[in-house]
């Protein structure tokens, strides 16, 4: 993500542009709306160029499962729990 040159950037993340959308970007805006628009185009460039850097981050970023791959977070058997229930509720009649 580079500011200098965010209008190639942006021809190549939008292949979809119009004409006047890519003369715009190449010869620079001449009047008020021209500028509103290519600043609309910086903004949405922005948006698109941030989404991109961010998924590359999640893509390298891995969680590491704190539990492990056979190990399981709770020490007491089922069994066990269903014994200890056992003692003390009595069955219902």
């Amino acid at each position: 993500m580079n500011d200098e040159n965010w209008k190639e950037e942006y021809k190549a993340l939008n292949p979809n542009l119009q004409p006047y959308q890519t003369k715009l970007l190449d010869e620079g805006p001449q009047s008020n709306s021209q500028t509103l628009m290519l600043s609309d185009m910086w903004l949405e460039w922005k948006a698109l160029s941030t989404k991109r850097k961010l998924n590359e981050i999640a893509a390298d970023f891995r969680v590491q499962d704190p539990w492990g791959d056979n190990v399981s977070p709770c020490k007491v058997k089922p069994i066990e729990i269903d014994e200890q229930f056992l003692k003390f509720v009595a069955p219902m009649k």
